[in-house]
């Protein structure tokens, strides 16, 4: 037989850069391996183990997420999606494209050594990338929790090389990888930072140095005790009053009577009701997030009390559009969202559950039951035709969506009612589904959105739910959807450049 032939061409000097590399990488691990680091031992092995399989990682972006802080929570998501790509690359790709041995552990103390050694091959090294990605991926969202988190994450690479497990260039190449993950994961959901400039008109508004003139309205129910301190702390001269549910529309009336300035701390149910004292009394509108979601004050651009603080200190503030709904018996106004059909089922399903279980839980078991039950679509006139309708959501506001970030609002004023409607027909869920992942002005037998100013929905039932804001009412006859533009001038930090 005839051996084989290497007829591969290579660069001149390709073996000899090879084992220049090489040689060089096993003189660095053999140094880190017999020098002596002070204070290491007791930390880096513990480390180095705390990181399998994510668990440490996991356990920060608990801990990050604790904090209750929006800004804290959306990083420490984006560490753990930057984490879980970063994992995934090097799992299936990286250890499988260039199978390097593992060092060999003759020059490293047994005491640094770990109990349980890898099996899979060295290059790139897992823990380094995850390290990595879940740091860049909460530093891209929070310098402030990315410089907390980069030591841990740095001790974790070097405890790598420390107890013997992988050469440095395995370390330096899979942080590196690490990092394009985290960046890879931005690209498909973009931070902050990246979102366009909001385009709504900017007004003077009264600037309180001390807050003095602000009056505070504090929903109990929503948890808000402790930004109701933080404001304190902040704005020394506001004046704050917290009350439970029941009693906030008489305590927002007499705050609007003393004040200059009318605040509001809750979620969106509770801005909403102070929206329309607000527009009733002429004031302007100081809004502090206190409730779940608080998509009215995020997409505001309001997300703590440092936001506010400034907000109010600078007398900065925009105008926003309000949505109004009416019929013959009830109208109200919206800040965020409107709808008719399964989603108010779904809301006044979810209340039934919530108290018992919890708000995510019983969102889920709402679901299940309101999509799965034997139910019949609103039979409702629409766009001047009869039509069976599952769902009608009108938005105050265009929603768009950012790559597969969710849907959000960058101009609160821009005159437009965003409708989206999912007609009637079998198998509602797949629908709804359906609905959710469309663009935003497609067209299908399942789902048709338009962007208008005004907008009638006739002939619907006695009893007919309908949900604003995330409140519930009963709703009959003849319907009118419009906008209000640049209805109420809300408090809102000018970005800073």
């Amino acid at each position: 037989m005839t051996p084989d032939v290497d007829l591969t061409v290579r660069p001149p000097g390709h073996h000899i850069l090879r084992d220049r590399f090489l040689a060089a990488d096993s003189r660095l691990f053999n140094a880190v391996a017999t020098r002596d680091w002070p204070g290491a031992h007791p930390l880096l092995p513990k480390l180095s183990r705390a990181a399998n399989h994510g668990v440490l990682w996991f356990a920060t972006a608990a801990a990050i997420a604790a904090t209750r802080s929006p800004r804290a929570r959306r990083a420490a998501v984006r560490g753990v999606a930057s984490l879980a790509l970063a994992s995934a690359t090097i799992n299936t790709l990286g250890k499988r494209s260039i199978r390097r041995p593992r060092p060999v552990l003759d020059n490293v103390p047994m005491m640094r050594q770990l109990k349980r050694q890898p099996i899979t091959t060295s290059f790139p090294s897992g823990h380094s990338a995850s390290a990595a990605a879940f740091a860049t991926g909460v530093a891209l969202e929070s310098r402030g929790w990315g410089a907390a988190v980069a030591p841990l994450a740095a001790a974790v690479a070097l405890s790598r090389v420390y107890t013997g497990v992988h050469f440095p260039s395995d370390v330096l190449v899979g942080a590196a990888l690490g990092v394009g993950a985290a960046y890879a994961v931005r690209g498909m959901a973009p931070t902050r930072d990246q979102l366009p400039p909001p385009g709504r008109p900017y007004v003077d508004a009264p600037a309180l140095p001390d807050g003095h003139g602000l009056v505070v309205v504090a929903n109990l129910a929503s948890g808000t005790s402790d930004r109701v301190r933080a404001l304190r702390d902040t704005l020394p001269g506001a004046e704050t009053v917290e009350c439970e549910p029941e009693d906030m529309k008489a305590e927002l009336e007499k705050a609007a009577a003393r004040a200059r300035v009318l605040g509001v701390c809750g979620g969106d149910g509770t801005v909403n009701a102070a929206a329309e004292v607000a527009l009733r009394h002429g004031l302007p509108l100081a809004v502090l997030p206190g409730g779940t979601l608080n998509h009215f004050a995020h997409d505001l651009g309001v997300e703590d009390v440092r936001d506010l603080g400034r907000a109010v200190r600078q007398g900065e503030a925009v105008r926003v559009d309000l949505g109004h709904f009416a019929t013959e018996k009830t109208e109200g106004h919206f800040l965020n969202t409107f709808s008719l059909g399964v989603y108010p089922e779904l809301v006044r399903e979810r209340e039934r559950w919530e108290r018992m279980i919890g708000g995510w839980p019983a969102g889920v078991i709402a679901a299940l039951r309101v999509l799965r039950s034997d139910r019949h679509p609103l039979q409702a006139t629409f766009l001047g035709r009869p039509r069976p309708i599952w769902l009608l959501f009108a938005g105050n506001g265009t929603y768009h969506r950012l790559g597969l970030a969710p849907a959000r609002r960058f101009d609160l004023a821009d005159g437009l009612l965003d409708v989206r409607v999912v007609h009637g027909g079998r198998r509602p869920a797949l629908r709804l589904l359906a609905a959710a992942v469309a663009g935003p002005l497609t067209r299908t037998p399942a789902h048709a959105a338009v962007r208008v100013r005004r907008l009638r929905v006739d002939g619907i039932a006695p009893g007919t739910l309908l949900a604003y804001d995330g409140e519930v009412t009963e709703v009959e006859g003849d319907l009118t959807l419009r906008k209000i533009p640049e209805a109420l001038t809300v408090y809102r930090p000018v970005p800073m450049h």
